[in-house]
């Protein structure tokens, strides 16, 4: 059973690739996301590394998940495991 699709929110900066891609991919799915430019925003990149543990960028979450990058992301989107993600279905987590 599906729960509420959960809030996808993305860590990014200006002129990375991975974050273009990353949001290409996203809107490809139709899912609405919120955006966060870190670009100038030293309180953001900090956020983003406590709540990540990681410094590059993008960082993806869905939900309270922390999915990581534009990598990770495109592999669960390859193992079929991103769209049941996006839609909230955690029968199978």
């Amino acid at each position: 059973m599906a729960d509420a699709a959960p809030e996808v929110l993305m860590y990014t900066r200006a002129l990375c690739g991975y974050c273009a891609a990353a949001r290409d991919l996203l809107q490809s799915k139709g899912v609405d996301f919120t955006e966060l430019d870190a670009t100038l925003n030293s309180k953001l990149r900090k956020e983003m590394v406590e709540r990540s543990g990681q410094s590059t960028f993008p960082q993806i979450f869905v939900g309270e998940r922390h999915v990581g990058g534009y990598d990770d992301l495109a592999t669960l989107d390859a193992a079929g495991e991103l769209d049941p993600l996006l839609a909230g279905d955690t029968a199978n987590e």
